[in-house]
């Protein structure tokens, strides 16, 4: 069997494009990969276009190690954020097609299944004023849909510090929230990288009553020694990881211990079998792995072959029950949360279906997606309704 081609299908909102990429071959099989960029999904299709003669044509889906290997090295130039995503495309697709091939899932290729549901965590769901009454409405929303767990930043547009008023604001929001949520849901607190070492330390600590599971990205990405002084200094599990896009670069996060969750992006880290390596490593230094997962159901269908198998798998974050819910009609078999958990489908492959005509009702838009701007939140960017 040999690839004889790609093609590409951008499903659009304002404030986030999700490419699609399918794998075609020889033999009439046909794979599917996902994932999202912020800002750069024209550069993707390019760096796409290019691999596809480059490496691409004429390879088999079957070595997909490789494929992976050679679209990684074989341009020289250090693979970034760009080369790593279109890599992870290409390579869920070949997964893909693999399972369809033998007519079975992906995760009994990966070794098999150590578990038979996957919990998930609601995302995209406060996209409403930010008060503390419409977020304990719209939390008492997600626990009613069957949701265990829950993640927000509560902190506006804060960025290196966050003074005393909108400290108290924030935590008011958080009050709210695990009120409506009760005691026993679990409450991921991110930080999207906003602040300085002291000032996620006094957070944490001002969070602290109301039981987060974690503390994400409390600093920027780049620093790993203010990463380290935050974690000495807290109780609460610090999780990052979502903008590391090559499974090296992890290796100074596991000697430096100072995180306790892992989280890789399936779509930006080259893929299914690069993500699954990584979750081997992080189980011998005794991390957790919960993937981020800002993407669509292919990505969300890619992530949970990972989790299946990985006995060290937390939880997958899931934003399409709320935030454009509506995309989900773009993918046949897109997996569906049930009481809080992704179950077991012993569909082969990836058990999803790009419907390319329901993909063409979202066009490509200039998606916009600014964390340092006012009502970022709401995830609509200026001059969109």
């Amino acid at each position: 069997m040999r690839i004889t081609g790609i093609s590409t299908h951008v499903v659009g909102t304002p404030w986030r494009n999700l490419t699609y990429v399918q794998v075609h071959t020889d033999e009439g099989l046909t794979g599917v990969g996902e994932t999202r960029m912020l800002g750069h999904t024209d550069a993707l299709i390019g760096y796409l276009r290019e691999a596809e003669a480059n490496h691409i044509l004429g390879s088999d889906p079957f070595a997909a190690e490789d494929l992976v290997r050679r679209m990684k090295y074989g341009d020289y130039g250090r693979a970034g954020e760009i080369v790593m995503s279109g890599i992870a495309v290409v390579e869920m697709a070949c997964w893909d097609i693999k399972g369809k091939a033998l007519g079975v899932p992906v995760w009994q290729l990966l070794g098999g299944r150590v578990t038979d549901k996957v919990k998930a965590y609601a995302n995209g769901w406060y996209t409403t004023e930010r008060t503390p009454e419409a977020y304990h409405k719209a939390a008492q929303g997600v626990r009613e849909r069957g949701y265990q767990a829950l993640k927000i930043d509560p902190f506006g547009t804060g960025h290196f510090e966050l003074d005393h008023r909108e400290t108290l604001y924030a935590v008011s929001l958080i009050e709210a929230v695990r009120d409506a949520i009760g005691p026993d849901a679990e409450l991921m607190l991110e930080m999207h990288g906003r602040f300085s070492p002291a000032t996620a330390v006094r957070l944490a600590r001002e969070m602290a009553p109301f039981q987060p599971a974690w503390l994400e990205e409390p600093v920027p990405p780049e620093n790993l020694k203010a990463l380290e002084k935050v974690a000495a200094k807290v109780d609460i599990p610090v999780a990052t990881g979502e903008r590391i896009h090559d499974r090296i670069e992890f290796r100074e996060l596991f000697d430096s211990q100072a995180v306790d969750i892992i989280q890789p992006d399936v779509g930006h880290i080259g893929g299914i079998w690069e993500t699954r390596k990584l979750a081997a490593t992080a189980e011998t230094h005794y991390m957790l792995v919960a993937p981020h997962n800002v993407g669509g159901p292919v990505l969300t269908a890619a992530s949970l072959q990972v989790g299946f198998t990985s006995p060290n798998f937390k939880v997958l974050e899931h934003f399409n029950d709320f935030a454009d819910a509506e995309i989900k009609k773009v993918v046949k078999g897109a997996p569906q949360v049930v009481d809080g958990y992704f179950h077991l489908s012993d569909a082969p492959g990836l058990g999803v279906e790009l419907d390319v005509d329901a993909a063409a009702e979202f066009p490509q838009q200039q998606a916009r997606f600014d964390l340092w701007a006012e009502g970022w939140e709401q995830r609509k960017p200026k001059g969109t309704k």
